[in-house]
C-alpha cells in the first residue's frame, strides 16, 4: 500500500467560504499560540523538556475553554496543527537544511490552508461533482482525476488567485509498471534539461514570449502603482485629510496588479510542473534503473549569473518526482556524486588533467574535448552521462 494524493478545484458557496476562512483563522491562531508557548517556556527555563504533539493536544483542550470560538473550527484540523508544529520542531532539532526555527503565521499571507483527518466517514466523494467535507457539507468540484483508495486526510487551501483546492490523501494498492530491463543515466543541464545515456535530449520548457512579456509588463505596473500608493499615503498624512489612506488595500489598481502578477506566475509554474510530470513518468515507464547526479542546487543558485536559469530548470523538483514515482511503480533510482564525471573519459576511464588549470567560465565553455590518453573525441554532456550511468551501476554490483 502506498500513499498518493490528488487535487480537486473546489467551488464553495458563500457560507462554505466563510467557514473555510474560519478554519484558516483558528488553525493559524492555534499554531501561533503553541509556538509562543514553546518560546516563553524556553525563556523561563532553558532546561525544560520539549512538549510534543500529545502534550499540545492536552493543552488544546484548555485553549478551547479559554477561547470558545475555537470550537467553530473542524476539530481534527487543530490537532493536525499540533502535529505539524511538532514536526517543524523535530526537523529544526535535527538540523535539517530544509527548515529553520518555526515562524509565526500571518493572516496577510495570500496562501492559507488547513488539514482535516478522516474520522467516521467525515470525508467522502459523493459523486462526480460533490465531495463531503467536515463542517462544510457537500462542496461542488469540477470533474478531475479521482484515485481509488481509502481516504486518510484532506487539505483545503486558497491561493493568491482566490482559488479553492482540496488535496486528498488516499491509501491505495501499489501498481508497478512493466519491467523493461533497461538502465539509463541522466545528466541535468541548462542547455538541455536532461541528456540520457542513450542519446535522448529534453529541452528546458521555455514559456512562450507572450506570457513572459505580460509578466514583465505587469511587474513594472505593480512596482509603479506601489510607489504611487506610498506617495498618496504620505500626502494624506502630510495634508491631515479627514479620512487618510493608510493601507495598500485601499488602492484597487495596485491590488489588481498584485492579482494579475500572481495569476501569470502561477500559470507559468503550472506549465513547468506539467512538463516535468510528463517527462518523469515517461522515464519511469521506459527504464527499470535510473541514475542521476546529486546536484547542490542551493549552492549553485548563489551564482547570480545562472540563478534564474537554474530556477527555471527545476532540477530539485525533477529529482523529487523521480524519487516517489520510482517508489510507487517498482523502479530503482540511484543518486550519485557527479564529481569529475565530465572530466573522465568514459572510454579509457582516465581523467583529463588539462582542465585543472581552467577557470570556471573557461571550463563551462568547453563543450567538446579530445582525450589525451586514448584520443577519443568526446561530447561533454554525453561523456558525463555515460560516466554517471557506469558509476551508478557499480553500486549494484
Amino acid at each position: 500500500m502506498v500513499l498518493k494524493a490528488f487535487k480537486l478545484r473546489l467551488y464553495p458557496n458563500k457560507t462554505q467560504r466563510n467557514q473555510i476562512h474560519v478554519n484558516f483563522g483558528c488553525a493559524r491562531f492555534v499554531w501561533n499560540q503553541m509556538l509562543n508557548m514553546h518560546i516563553e517556556r524556553y525563556k523561563n527555563n532553558k532546561k525544560a523538556k520539549f512538549q510534543g504533539r500529545y502534550s499540545m493536544d492536552v493543552m488544546l483542550k484548555a485553549l478551547k475553554i479559554e477561547y470558545p470560538w475555537l470550537k467553530q473550527a473542524e476539530s481534527t484540523s487543530l490537532q493536525r496543527v499540533n502535529r505539524d508544529l511538532d514536526d517543524a520542531f523535530q526537523r529544526f532539532f535535527n538540523h535539517s537544511l530544509q527548515n529553520g526555527f518555526p515562524r509565526f503565521k500571518s493572516k496577510k499571507n495570500t496562501n492559507q490552508s488547513y488539514t482535516s483527518k478522516f474520522v467516521n466517514n467525515n470525508i467522502r466523494i459523493v459523486d462526480e461533482h460533490h465531495i463531503k467535507l467536515p463542517k462544510l457539507g457537500l462542496v461542488y468540484f469540477k470533474a478531475g482525476r479521482i484515485l481509488n483508495g481509502k481516504i486518510r486526510a484532506v487539505t483545503v487551501r486558497v491561493n493568491s488567485r482566490k482559488q479553492y483546492q482540496a488535496s486528498i490523501l488516499v491509501e491505495s494498492e501499489n501498481q508497478t509498471f512493466k519491467k523493461t530491463k533497461k538502465s539509463v543515466g541522466i545528466d541535468l543541464g541548462l542547455k538541455s534539461l536532461t541528456v540520457t545515456s542513450d542519446g535522448q535530449k529534453e529541452d528546458i520548457l521555455n514559456v512562450d514570449d507572450r506570457l513572459n512579456k505580460q509578466l514583465r509588463i505587469w511587474e513594472r505596473k505593480k512596482s509603479r502603482r506601489y510607489e504611487n500608493a506610498k506617495k498618496a499615503m504620505a500626502f494624506d498624512e502630510h495634508d491631515k485629510v479627514l479620512f487618510p489612506r493608510t493601507d495598500l488595500k485601499q488602492f484597487p489598481r495596485y491590488q489588481q496588479a498584485v492579482r494579475t502578477v500572481a495569476k501569470l506566475k502561477r500559470h507559468i509554474a503550472e506549465r513547468r510542473r506539467d512538463n516535468l510530470h510528463k517527462l518523469t513518468t515517461r522515464l519511469v515507464k521506459d527504464y527499470d534503473t535510473i541514475v542521476v547526479e546529486n546536484l547542490s542546487v542551493k549552492n549553485m543558485i548563489k551564482n547570480h549569473h545562472l540563478s534564474a536559469s537554474i530556477a527555471n530548470a527545476s532540477w530539485g523538483t525533477l529529482i523529487s518526482q523521480l524519487k516517489y514515482k520510482c517508489a510507487w511503480y517498482g523502479k530503482k533510482l540511484i543518486i550519485i556524486d557527479p564529481k569529475n564525471t565530465s572530466r573522465i573519459c568514459h572510454e579509457c576511464k582516465q581523467k583529463n588533467h588539462e582542465f585543472d588549470s581552467l577557470s570556471q567560465s573557461e571550463w563551462l565553455a568547453a563543450r567538446e574535448w579530445d582525450c589525451p590518453n586514448c584520443h577519443a573525441h568526446l561530447d561533454r554532456d554525453v561523456n558525463a552521462v555515460k560516466n554517471i550511468l557506469a558509476k551508478g551501476l557499480e553500486t549494484l554490483a
